[in-house]
């Protein structure tokens, strides 16, 4: 398994809880905003790993998009949903590609 296969599952997952209703929302309030920091930081560690492994770095940009305008409070449910499972896919993707060079 590659590492961007690895941490792009583990922020999806992140994301994924944040867009549960009500619980994600709340999550967030009760900490004042601080999970989504800790989300943004998530996403730029991924991007960074996703960049040295050569594989898609969309989904930690998109990401980054949906930390800084999840504040808003349906739009922060969408994006975080539409972030969870691009970072899914990614994910998936990143563990079936086969890379021959280093």
């Amino acid at each position: 398994m590659k590492l961007s296969s690895f941490a792009k599952g583990i922020t999806g997952t992140f994301e994924a809880v944040l867009a549960i209703p009500f619980l994600g929302g709340l999550m967030v309030l009760s900490s004042a905003w601080q999970l989504l920091t800790i989300a943004l930081v998530l996403h730029i560690v991924t991007a960074a790993i996703a960049i040295a492994n050569r594989t898609s770095v969309a989904p930690s940009i998109l990401g980054i998009v949906t930390s800084i305008i999840a504040f808003i409070p349906i739009i922060g449910w969408l994006f975080h949903v539409i972030t969870a499972i691009c970072l899914y896919i990614s994910a998936y993707k990143d563990s079936r590609h086969v890379s021959y060079h280093r």
